[in-house]
């Protein structure tokens, strides 16, 4: 067999040389920190708890804040999530049935709502009346002083809204607040309405209200937690989530993750794991 022409070769070699630029992006892309749907009232909570989990593997995560709804959506529409913390269980329950997570999650909190309102004012309602607010804007709206809106979640995909529905059904102001409702995307935003200067308050997670940018400009009372079906909050990984994913889920069902989900005012579950796995076996079933 005769040699290869110089020219041949030299367009082979290009090729490979090609090919192998071709490669990199691809080996970049898979380096990219996964993505993780989380309900609105873990924006502050989750930040931090990624934050430590940086500190601690070297690894890192990106944060996806929305509705529960929505996202639940999203994810059963191919949405490219690896992790997906959900405000409502139901919501992972569902996706798991249609066969879009790897097994059914844990059960990571139980959330509690308050009444928030704007810092500086003398009216905030008292912890046996935590919906006084409400009664005074209708009351203020039937006598034509103004129009003082209440903010909440949207009760269609936000759990927080449903929750908040069912407070003010429970009080038997759901229908007289129709006109001054202002309902947020997520229940974030809900907590940005609240303390609109237009806005007499609003009902959001606690976990909103104490996160230190919010408290420092708000106050808030609590609602009962039997005025409401329990905020039963879920995670569960997503199929085909990556290593990173799979530890940082295993990280949040660690000692330190449930501490600081305390502090910010979610009552926690009974325990799960107390160990992150270890980052050679994160992969491992």
């Amino acid at each position: 067999m005769g040699l290869i022409p110089l020219g041949p070769l030299r367009r082979l070699m290009m090729v490979t040389i090609v090919a192998g630029i071709m490669i990199l992006p691809v080996r970049e892309a898979s380096a990219t920190p996964p993505t993780v749907a989380a309900a609105s009232d873990l924006q502050f909570a989750l930040a931090d708890a990624a934050e430590r989990f940086r500190d601690e593997t070297g690894l890192e995560v990106r944060l996806n804040f929305g509705s529960s709804g929505n996202f639940r959506r999203q994810i059963a529409q191919g949405a490219p999530f690896e992790l997906y913390l959900s405000a409502d269980e139901a919501y992972v329950l569902a996706l798991y049935e249609e066969g879009h997570t790897q097994d059914q999650g844990v059960v990571y909190a139980i959330g509690r709502l308050a009444w928030l309102q704007r810092s500086g004012r003398d009216d905030l309602p008292d912890d046996d009346d935590p919906l006084g607010g409400v009664r005074e804007a209708i009351t203020a709206h039937r006598a034509g002083d103004g129009r003082p809106r209440i903010a909440l979640a949207n009760p269609e995909h936000a759990p927080y809204g449903v929750a908040a529905s069912q407070a003010l059904e429970h009080a038997g102001m759901w229908e007289d607040i129709a006109p001054l409702r202002i309902l947020g995307e997520n229940v974030s935003q809900a907590a940005q309405f609240a303390l609109a200067s237009d806005s007499r308050g609003g009902l959001v997670a606690w976990s909103l209200a104490l996160a230190p940018t919010l408290a420092e400009r708000s106050d808030h009372v609590l609602i009962p937690e039997d005025w409401h079906a329990p905020l039963v909050q879920r995670m569960v990984l997503i199929q085909g989530a990556g290593e990173t994913a799979r530890a940082f889920y295993a990280w949040l069902q660690r000692r330190e993750a449930r501490a600081l989900l305390e502090e910010y005012g979610f009552r926690l579950p009974d325990p799960v794991h107390d160990e992150v796995m270890p980052a050679d076996h994160v992969g491992e079933p």
